[in-house]
């Protein structure tokens, strides 16, 4: 009987075993592993400078629109103190308490059409403002959508 020679999974075949191929196959490898992570890296510095860039825009408008904000509602206290002190200056002059009541009256009148009008700006500003300073990030948002739309 003729015994069968099997080869363990171990064993190395010299004559199918190149060395130089080996030397050659890691060197593909790692060439292949710098080019990737220098694509990725790059890839990553990229995202980096837009995320700052959006942070930027989005602090430097939420600056502004809070000075818009800020000096509107000064102008608001301003007319609204203004307002306050004529109607002041007005009941000094009264003559009678049927004067009194009618100027009193007109005051309070003016002044809650005034609180209508100036709650009507301040909503329409920071409204304003709001989506001024939504508006970087919401781009952003759009551009990685459609980024990963294509991918």
């Amino acid at each position: 009987m003729a015994t069968k020679k099997t080869q363990d999974v171990f064993s190395i075949s010299t004559s199918t075993f190149d060395p130089s191929k080996l030397g050659e196959g890691f060197r593909d490898f790692a060439e292949k592993g710098v080019e990737q992570s220098k694509e990725a890296y790059a890839k990553m510095k990229v995202a980096a400078e837009e995320a700052t860039q959006t942070v930027e825009a989005t602090l430097k408008n939420a600056q502004a629109g809070t000075v818009e904000l800020g000096l509107k509602t000064i102008d608001t206290m301003r007319a609204n103190a203004e307002s306050s002190f004529s109607h002041f200056e007005a009941l000094l002059g009264v003559k009678s308490v049927a004067e009194l009541f009618e100027l009193q009256t007109s005051f309070f009148r003016k002044q809650s059409e005034a609180a209508v009008e100036q709650a009507k700006s301040m909503q329409e500003t920071s409204k304003k403002v709001a989506e001024s300073v939504a508006a970087p990030s919401k781009a952003a948002a759009e551009k990685a959508a459609t980024y990963f739309k294509a991918a």
